[in-house]
């Protein structure tokens, strides 16, 4: 193994012991205490241990590595972080699916990614209620709790089982709602879990064979290098930006098992009139 290699899985390793701990905190602070809500931006949820996670993984990591850059939900949102190449960014959502965490459902994901130049080179999605630990380092494979993992392989749209998410703001639901209604009509089904992050590891390990969203980088930035790595597609639909690192960009993903991504891609483009 190289010198770059081993460090990397250094710091897989790492993010992977982070979001073990910030598992535990929240699967405590949910079942042993009083869950304390609040509003972010007067629609969105978040929890009293969003909050804690993510100031328990900022904070180790600034221990560790002082000059890296981090892009958290809840700390340090700053989009623009994804747009400065030059440091090494971490890339944190201490909780990933909270209306879940908060009703008491078990899809909820900690997520963590580290990325050099634009490019996510290690990644760990952490379920701690299942006790699931999905991880990939760039190069060297996917597992689940240490088993390798590999996408459905499935082949036609038709046979394929989907999932998607809707955003918390509800004012702009007729592009979502066209390209639902045509996901419908022509895959085999639908499933809501919730979660982004585990959306995505769920294609990775084929539960799902497609994922489609909208989303930010911390949503997805951990699982889309997981997906990789077990041999999905990942892409967008839409166009990215010029310039802009498209690991980081969340508008318009798209992941899949790689037979269906194109096909899937163009039911996506005609419904949003793309094309």
């Amino acid at each position: 193994m190289s010198d770059s290699a081993s460090s990397l899985q250094a710091i897989t390793d790492f993010a992977e012991q982070l979001a073990l701990q910030a598992g535990e905190l929240i699967r405590h602070e949910r079942e042993e205490n009083t869950l304390r809500t609040d509003l972010k931006q007067q629609t969105e949820l978040v929890t009293h241990a969003d909050v804690m996670a993510d100031e328990f993984i900022t904070g180790a990591i600034r221990e560790r590595f002082p000059n890296h850059r981090i892009l958290s939900e809840e700390t340090m949102p700053d989009l623009s972080q994804a747009e400065e190449l030059d440091t090494p960014l971490w890339i944190v959502d201490p909780i990933d699916g909270t209306v879940n965490y908060a009703y008491g459902h078990p899809q909820v994901a900690v997520s963590i990614a580290y990325a050099e130049k634009g490019r996510v080179q290690a990644g760990v999605v952490h379920a701690p209620f299942p006790g699931e630990t999905f991880r990939a380092t760039r190069g060297a494979g996917a597992t689940l709790n240490g088993e390798t993992i590999n996408h459905s392989g499935a082949t036609v749209p038709r046979d394929s089982l989907f999932a998607t998410g809707f955003p918390y703001t509800k004012d702009n639901l007729e592009p979502l709602v066209r390209r639902l209604d045509a996901m419908i009509h022509q895959c085999r089904d639908l499933r809501r879990i919730g979660s982004a992050a585990l959306d995505i590891c769920w294609v990775a390990c084929g539960r799902l064979d497609i994922y489609y969203e909208n989303v930010s980088p911390w949503d997805f930035a951990a699982a889309r290098l997981i997906a990789l790595e077990a041999g999905a597609t990942a892409g967008h639909f839409g166009e990215v930006p010029e310039g802009y690192p498209a690991d980081l960009y969340g508008r318009d993903i798209l992941i899949s098992a790689p037979a269906i991504w194109e096909p899937v891609r163009k039911i996506l483009r005609t419904a949003s009139a793309y094309d």
